[in-house]
């Protein structure tokens, strides 16, 4: 993993602080999440924003899980990065720059065109196009995907992940602690998220 930090800071120059004015790098690391604190279910998904299956579950999937119990207050989701190339770890840097109010806009936007980007001849460049459309200026965008500090972040996290929980693909969900590997049906993670609140009650 330490080779992906290189090459990403080896793509452009470093900015000095008075050029951008990024988040402290606590907040950029915080969780992601959507749904209700107080839900009796949590759902943690680790994720690659270049993975084709990620990008199937946050399409298709994603949704159905949000309206039936997300939105109801009943589940609380986290999402947690998983970059499992230097292009996923670039797109996931760029998306924890921003105000986390747009990170879930934004990550939607990049799985909803990921073969653009993910495979295109210049990925910074698509990048930066994406992430100004989510309201990152070009100076916040070229301070934040040469910030050291957020790329070592973002890889202790995947790196712990592993340890701690075992994860070594993408996407993984942990349903209250269970394990669900894979983009399977909605009715797969519909079960595990009822299994998982007849057990909280």
């Amino acid at each position: 993993m330490r080779r992906l930090v290189l090459w990403v800071l080896l793509l452009i120059p470093v900015l000095s602080p008075a050029e951008a004015a990024l988040p402290p790098l606590e907040m950029m690391l915080a969780d992601r999440a959507l749904g209700s604190e107080t839900a009796k279910v949590t759902i943690i998904e680790y994720s690659s924003l270049t993975c084709p299956h990620c990008a199937d579950f946050h399409r298709e999937t994603l949704p159905q899980i949000k309206a039936a119990y997300i939105d109801t207050g009943q589940v609380r989701y986290i999402v947690r990065d998983f970059p499992l190339e230097r292009r996923a770890l670039a797109a996931a840097t760029v998306a924890r720059c921003l105000p986390p109010d747009r990170y879930f806009g934004f990550v939607d936007m990049l799985f909803r065109d990921q073969q653009a980007w993910a495979r295109g001849d210049n990925l910074l460049a698509d990048l930066k196009v994406r992430a100004q459309l989510a309201g990152l200026s070009a100076a916040d965008f070229d301070a934040c995907i040469s910030d050291k500090g957020l790329i070592d972040g973002i890889q202790a996290k995947a790196a712990e992940g592993s340890t701690k929980n075992g994860i070594n693909s993408t996407p993984t969900f942990l349903v209250n602690g269970t394990t669900l590997s894979g983009a399977l049906p909605y009715d797969d993670y519909r079960a595990a998220i009822e299994k998982a609140l007849d057990k909280a009650h």
